[in-house]
């Protein structure tokens, strides 16, 4: 991931090479568990200083998260009672799969300022693939609808739509962004 440059060190180093996850959990990354254990909000940003330890954490339980250690990840995520902490939280049993679990944190998410830029990401995305009625609503939306994304990870994984690899180059995309976001925010950028 080159978009990393503007990282610390510690996640610089864990976002080196770019996992294109599962849309259901997938074997822990156990290589980066030391490297994810020794992280701590005190000392992972630095040389910045965290402005918002709640996006703070928000960018741990994601790392933890693109590693495909749930466990971890759950346990940060559903302490964080923000908007981007639901956020997570909705991703990860987007991924578990609960789809009816996702789409109680995402109703508690309402609107996130990422969701334009998911959209359009989703869209250019969706672009590139033959089409099929399942992901046309992509090329629609002007919202970002984490609802029917749900649904169509669920149509995928299942089988019955030949869309599981757009989703997860959708699922890698919204997480960057979310990354992105929340990292700039942790350290009042």
């Amino acid at each position: 991931m080159d978009e990393t440059a503007h990282y610390s060190q510690p996640f610089t180093e864990l976002l080196a090479n770019e996992r294109l996850n599962s849309l259901v959990p997938g074997a822990p990354n156990l290589g980066m568990r030391p490297r994810l254990d020794a992280l701590r909000i005190e000392t992972a940003f630095e040389p910045r200083t965290v402005r918002d330890p709640d996006m703070a954490r928000c960018c741990l339980a994601a790392v933890w998260l693109y590693h495909d250690f749930f466990d971890e990840s759950h346990r940060i995520s559903q302490g964080i009672a923000t908007t981007s902490g639901n956020y997570w939280h909705g991703i990860l049993h987007r991924r578990e799969p609960d789809a009816w679990n996702a789409k109680y944190w995402f109703k508690r998410v309402g609107s996130h300022p990422v969701f334009p830029e998911v959209t359009v990401a989703a869209r250019e995305l969706a672009q590139a693939e033959p089409p099929s009625h399942e992901t046309e609503f992509l090329l629609r939306q002007t919202a970002w609808d984490p609802f029917a994304f749900i649904d169509l990870c669920d149509t995928a994984r299942l089988g019955h739509t030949p869309a599981e690899p757009l989703c997860r180059r959708i699922q890698l995309a919204e997480w960057r962004i979310l990354f992105d976001y929340c990292y700039r925010r942790a350290v009042g950028d």
